[in-house]
């Protein structure tokens, strides 16, 4: 079947590997469907890329999508690292998978799976992640659907995230990781070199390379602190004295990392990251190369590819900054308002009885601003609110340095400049709610 008429559906077409390859396959003629549950206003550039609540969907559902759009193959990206609040491993790779291949089955058409995986084998594998990751490549093994399945190694793209993200901040950083996971196998792959598989495969009928489980990857073994290394080079910090990282401090990052998951963020640092990043990525590309006929590229091309812009060298300092920003605006606004209505009341209450505020407005203003300034922390929390807390933030912060002016202008003067200093919590606020996007 020529390329021009066979039609690809690619599942998780927001993600870093499915936004590219949706990408890259119509720009070498294949119509492509691309499907996510959101896609940002960029990502979304035609009226085949559709939001659809892939998770919730029965397979009748999916069956319908096939057919209504006659598709030939099925790319399956869909994944998420850990369990918490909206991400369940089980559901994603497991349950998921059981639905997409009957929703094949019944489709009655000739569809090719392409089923995104990760290297490794079930004795290494210790994490949900893995395990369910895994579960799923039996599932469509024993399916009897025409499949191939691939297992990118780490994966490097102009874009960041996840992974990539923290390997990029590392190297914009004077720190090196400690020796054993500096010492871990880490082969890479170049986003060019999947997505030319997939053509590859699209290309061809689904009874050629049917039943393939293949490493993507460099074939030359490389290190974790080798790819950070290729990071450094092309950010220019190769040179730059380091220190060594405690372990203990990854172990607290993931905890870190772990907490922040349950308020629906999802950084890259968690506890199921690390244990992989210590199992490392490695695999054996042979089969994949003599097959399709693809040399990939190597870290060092990959590094040497483009060199590092400015807003690459932003991007890798300040994406560790992030974090950092909205935590402490939640503390910011959580302490202050918990300071103001517990520990110091009377304090707060006494600034307005001094400026011949009615009595019977006193309590009700304190108690209301400090609940308000809680409530605005709480907000910026959560993953799902914080950008109407972070913009309620600096409402809040207009008003205070407004209504002081206007109502207690003294405190414009007042030695510790607590109203000067709203000025840069603002400006804090604004980088927080202007980088709020992942992708």
């Amino acid at each position: 079947m020529n390329a021009d008429i066979r039609k690809i559906l690619v599942l998780g077409a927001s993600g870093l590997i499915g936004c590219f390859i949706t990408r890259d396959l119509r720009i070498r003629g294949f119509p492509v469907v691309g499907v996510a549950r959101k896609l940002s206003a960029s990502q979304k550039t035609g009226a085949h890329d559709l939001e659809l609540p892939l998770m919730s969907m029965e397979a009748s559902a999916l069956t319908k999508l096939m057919c209504d759009h006659r598709i030939d193959v099925v790319v399956n990206c869909l994944g998420v690292l850990q369990d918490g609040p909206g991400s369940d491993t089980g559901a994603v790779h497991r349950d998921f998978v059981t639905r997409l291949l009957k929703a094949i089955k019944h489709s009655r058409r000739a569809i090719r799976l392409v089923h995104i995986s990760i290297p490794g084998t079930t004795e290494t594998d210790q994490t949900n992640f893995s395990t369910t990751k895994r579960e799923g490549e039996r599932l469509i093994a024993e399916s009897g659907v025409a499949y191939t399945i691939l297992r990118p190694g780490f994966v490097v793209a102009l874009a960041a995230y996840g992974g990539s993200a923290m390997m990029r901040s590392l190297a914009a950083y004077p720190f090196d990781l400690p020796d054993d996971e500096q010492a871990t196998p880490f082969q890479p792959i170049a986003m060019e070199d999947i997505a030319a598989t997939i053509a590859w495969l699209a290309a061809r009928d689904p009874g050629e390379a049917n039943g393939e489980t293949w490493d993507l990857m460099q074939e030359a073994p490389v290190t974790l602190g080798g790819v950070v290394d290729h990071f450094r080079h092309a950010l220019g910090t190769r040179e730059w004295p380091r220190i060594a990282m405690p372990a203990l401090l990854l172990d607290l990052g993931a905890r870190l990392g772990d907490l922040a998951n349950l308020f629906g963020w999802m950084p890259p640092m968690r506890s199921t990251a690390i244990a992989e990043l210590r199992r490392g990525v490695k695999g054996n590309p042979a089969r994949w190369i003599r097959a399709t006929g693809i040399t990939p590229k190597s870290i060092a091309e990959m590094a040497a590819q483009r060199p590092a812009t400015i807003q690459d060298k932003w991007f890798a300092r300040l994406f560790p900054i992030k974090a950092v920003i909205i935590a402490s605006s939640v503390a910011f606004w959580v302490m202050s308002g918990f300071i103001a209505l517990v520990i110091s009341y009377d304090a707060a209450a006494d600034i307005l009885r001094s400026h011949n505020f009615p009595a019977r407005l006193v309590d009700p203003i304190t108690v209301g601003t400090s609940l308000m300034d809680m409530s605005i922390g709480v907000l910026i929390a959560f993953r799902r609110t914080s950008a109407f807390g972070l913009i309620a933030g600096i409402m809040a912060s207009l008003g205070y340095m407004f209504g002081a002016a206007i109502l207690t202008p003294d405190l414009w003067i007042e030695p510790l400049g607590a109203l000067v200093k709203t000025g840069p919590a603002i400006v804090l606020m604004l980088v927080a709610f202007l980088t709020l996007d992942n992708r």
